[in-house]
Parts: structure tokens; C-alpha cells; sequence
């Protein structure tokens, strides 16, 4: 690996420390050119000499926006510049999905095995999505419930027999639609009566064996609808036009 030039972004004198002698006991091609606990003295840094890698904590003084906003600026105006991502932030997500819209070339979590030879040697070999083991957990948890949502979805539709138009129907009803509202929406080829009846025909499909001898209205229509994974209640959407 051939030698290349770190800055180093993190407000903690501990943890910076740490994160220093990482380098030193097991990165020794890196050469850390300055270390930054604030966002002014990391763009004073930037000017004297530019790194080839960012190690970013995205905590600064108590604002966890700062370390996105440094993120997004360097990306925008040294794209040749890795930025890593080293946090703290656990239970941050949203704050993942920041700063991974603001181009980062990978976030390592603070927790577990911390950051490894690695890590820092796959970003600069051009890697992109870079993960430490308690981020990549996250993930992998993430994807394999999102797909078997998915899964149930695709399952309930073909077991109910549920149509692109019974699909519009009950999601533009759970987010407060009117059927009035239903019948302007653009391809939708059904009045008023005609989505009374496929309300009935729903009502048929989704509770088979009935509703325990009470009537079901579009409320309790819809939320069977969700219980059974016809409609995915973190997409409810509306329809454009």
C-alpha cells in the first residue's frame, strides 16, 4: 500500500488519542497530517495541505449536523478526497442516511471492533460503502425484513387475488381519501358505485370467514389490509394526478 496523507476530525482528546495510535501501531503507511476538533480548524487544515482520506466524526461540539455538512463539502469540492465516516452515532440512522447522501465512502461505528487496518485500506483502494461489523448487523437486519415484507406482499396479493386497482383503492383510502377523491385520480376508470362494489368484493376477499358477526366499514377494511401486508404501512403514498 503506498503512503498517504490523514486528517483527522474529532472533538474527544481520548478518543483521539485512541484513534491516533490506531494509525500509528497498525496503519503505518498513513501519515496524519493534522487533527481538527472543529469545523473552522478543519478547513484551515484543508487549506495548508489537502489529505487523500478524512476521518470524520460527526459529532463537533455537540451538533451532529456540523460532521454532514464538513461530509457534503469536501465531497463537493475534493472528490478525490475519501471521506470515512468514525461515530459514535449508534442508533443514529437517520443520521447514517445523511451523511451517505452527502457522499461518504463509508461509516464505521464506534462500537465492537472499532476501526480496523481494513477498513481504512478499502476506502483507499477506491471501495465504496465501507461498514464495520455493528453497522453491517444494522444493515443485513434491515434488508432481511424489508424483504420479507416484501415477500408477504407479493404472497397476500396472489392468496387475495388483489389488483393494481384494489391496491390504489385501499392505500388511497388508509390515507384519508374519499371515494369521490378515488374516482379523479388519474387512471383510475371507476365512479363512485363501481368502488362501492369493490369495496364489498374486498370485504369478501379479506375477511373470508367474516368480521365475528360485525360489519366491517373502509377503516377496518384498510387495517386488515395492512395486517396482512397488502399495503406497507412505512410507503403509504399517494398517487400523482
Amino acid at each position: 500500500m503506498d503512503k498517504f496523507k490523514v486528517i483527522i476530525v474529532e472533538d474527544v482528546p481520548l478518543e483521539l488519542k485512541g484513534t491516533e495510535g490506531i494509525f500509528r501501531n497498525d496503519i503505518p503507511e498513513a501519515t496524519i497530517i493534522g487533527t481538527a476538533d472543529s469545523e473552522p480548524t478543519y478547513w484551515k487544515l484543508m487549506k495548508q495541505e489537502l489529505p487523500d482520506l478524512v476521518l470524520l466524526d460527526l459529532g463537533l461540539g455537540g451538533s451532529t449536523t456540523i460532521g454532514v455538512e464538513i461530509c457534503r463539502h469536501t465531497k463537493e469540492q475534493f472528490p478525490k478526497v475519501k471521506v470515512l465516516i468514525f461515530t459514535g452515532e449508534i442508533l443514529n440512522e437517520k443520521l447514517w442516511l445523511d451523511v451517505l447522501d452527502a457522499g461518504c465512502d463509508g461509516i464505521i461505528l464506534k462500537s465492537g471492533e472499532l476501526l480496523t487496518r481494513d477498513d481504512v485500506i478499502s476506502v483507499m483502494n477506491g471501495k465504496r460503502l465501507v461498514f464495520n461489523q455493528p453497522i453491517l448487523e444494522k444493515i443485513v437486519e434491515k434488508f432481511k425484513r424489508v424483504v420479507s415484507t416484501q415477500i408477504f406482499r407479493q404472497e397476500a396479493f396472489i392468496a387475495y387475488e388483489i389488483d393494481e386497482y384494489d391496491e390504489r383503492f385501499l392505500r388511497h383510502l388508509a390515507l384519508g381519501y374519499t371515494k369521490e377523491q378515488i374516482t379523479n385520480l388519474r387512471g383510475m376508470p371507476f365512479g363512485v358505485k363501481s368502488l362501492e362494489k369493490r369495496q364489498n368484493e374486498l370485504v369478501n376477499k379479506l375477511f373470508p370467514n367474516g368480521n365475528g358477526g360485525m360489519g366491517v366499514n373502509a377503516t377496518r377494511l384498510v387495517v386488515r389490509a395492512i395486517e396482512l401486508h397488502i399495503l406497507d404501512i412505512d410507503n403509504l403514498v399517494p398517487d400523482n394526478g
